[in-house]
């Protein structure tokens, strides 16, 4: 990323850059910016560090070391007291103004002394952070519990503890004129599209925003501009470390942003979407069925409602074995009325449990299932097939964990009623085919189908989309 201030030049005379930094840093202003000016060797030197981000004990202990240092021992250049008087692990040398204000705003410390144009940063830095502990929309029935948090450097970490391979590779970059997000770019060296992966990077140094205030959906509006018809998610988003780590052993890229819990994965299909951790934590024959069942159900989710609004249009077409399907009490209110009211109604059901405090989450919930629900019914508002329907296709929508697909699967059932409602049959199909076309007419990031394999067609990806497969030796776990 281009600087944006404009970079001026470090003097040697620690009083000019002592008045330079706290210009650019607005010390006077800012109570958390501490500066520390103190004697090391006889020399004048300052300390600038962010108050919260510093671990003190360590600032501490270099304070220290530095102390015992001889006027008569100290180092002509930089660069060589950095080698022997400051005895830490991550230190660096900085001459770009713009660099340096940067790294500061960032936690790390940064170290004056009389006599060096270049500024010694030292990276003890702590961020705030939250424990380790399991996503709550991407829970598993057995396996590891830990998952992403808001610091970047743990993210990073967690996926280096699973992939101890040179090849994995981590890239930093910044984006956000104001915010300078970290943006950590994964991949393992000879199993990523290179020609995507300079894509990226180059998408990433482009962007001109002056903050990525909505983390990862900031970032991928800004690499990948979404076509406003298609609402089928491009990317995949998962909160696991572990379901991380198997994409970039497939050859995916993943995407960790700073102040974000969640991995974006590229490039992701329709299948890649669908599938979660469980799968692969259960036998084989377990995870088929798990995997199966998800796919099935979000497609009756789709279907379902649209598909029983026609028959009730159309009660002769219904099956002698299926008559139990027709509505036996009087219908007050348009079924299609019925049916987008309750859409609404999910919805903003969903949103009341987002923002109900925890402890008032299941009394609220009983509330809303038994009282509200039942009123409904008796007072002729809904028919009692209609909630019944509507009730699966609720449940239906918790079966997967991308919201971002839900929500497509959600606006196509949507798109299925009305034009079921105005057209019949005719809708129906016209209905069908929008839905049809909207996902297979999709593309990937890479540019590759959205539906591969089904199209283009292949045999032996179908059956590793749509069975889980026992792992053999030497084969490497998807």
């Amino acid at each position: 990323m281009k600087p944006t201030r404009t970079s001026r030049a470090l003097s040697s005379h620690i009083g000019d850059n002592i008045q330079l930094f706290h210009e650019l840093l607005n010390v006077d202003k800012n109570f958390d910016i501490v500066y520390r000016t103190m004697k090391i060797g006889g020399r004048q030197a300052c300390f600038y560090f962010v108050d919260g981000f510093a671990k003190d004990a360590v600032l501490q202990r270099i304070i220290q070391y530095m102390c015992d240092i001889s006027e008569d021992d100290f180092p002509k250049e930089a660069h060589e007291f950095s080698k022997k008087y400051l005895p830490y692990g991550e230190i660096g040398i900085l001459r770009d103004t713009d660099a340096i204000v940067t790294q500061l705003l960032m936690g790390i410390t940064g170290l004056f002394i009389d006599g060096y144009d270049a500024c010694l940063t030292i990276d003890c830095r702590t961020y705030p952070a939250r424990s380790v502990s399991e996503p709550g929309k991407e829970k598993v029935l057995r396996g590891s519990r830990d998952g992403f948090v808001e610091t970047l450097i743990f993210n990073t970490a967690m996926i280096r503890r699973r992939i101890r391979d040179p090849k994995l590779t981590i890239e930093i970059t910044q984006a956000g004129k104001s915010s300078r997000t970290d943006i950590a770019i994964c991949y393992m060296d000879g199993r990523i599209d290179t020609d995507l992966l300079d894509r990226i990077r180059k998408r990433i140094e482009n962007i001109r925003v002056d903050a990525l205030t909505m983390n990862q959906e900031s970032l991928a509006e800004c690499i990948y501009p979404y076509k406003w018809y298609n609402p089928f998610p491009k990317f995949k988003y998962s909160e696991r470390p572990d379901t991380a780590a198997a994409h970039l052993l497939e050859g995916n890229i993943v995407i960790l942003v700073d102040t974000s819990p969640a991995a974006m994965i590229l490039p992701s299909s329709v299948f890649d979407i669908i599938e979660e951790a469980d799968d692969y934590y259960f036998p084989p024959l377990t995870g088929t069925y798990l995997r199966l069942s998800r796919m099935i159900i979000s497609i009756l989710g789709v279907i379902l409602t649209p598909l029983w609004l026609l028959f009730m249009q159309n009660p002769e077409w219904i099956p002698a074995s299926f008559q139990f399907i027709e509505i036996k009490d009087a219908v007050n209110i348009p079924l299609i009325w019925q049916l987008l009211i309750l859409e609404f109604a999910i919805d903003g059901l969903r949103l009341a449990s987002l923002n109900t405090p925890s402890m008032l989450t299941t009394p609220l919930s009983v509330i809303a299932g038994l009282v509200v629900g039942e009123f409904a019914a008796n007072s002729g508002w809904f028919n009692s097939e209609t909630m019944l329907y509507m009730a699966f296709v609720a449940l239906s929508n918790y079966t997967q964990s991308s919201f971002e697909l839900g929500y497509a699967l959600k606006f196509m059932r949507l798109i299925l009623l009305i034009l079921t409602s105005l057209f019949n049959l005719w809708g129906f199909i016209a209905g069908s085919v929008i839905s049809l076309l909207a996902i297979i007419t999709n593309r990937t990031i890479a540019g590759k189908s959205y539906i591969y394999p089904l199209l283009p067609f292949s045999l032996k990806e179908i059956k590793r989309r749509f069975l889980r497969a026992r792992l053999t030796p030497g084969e490497k776990d998807s």
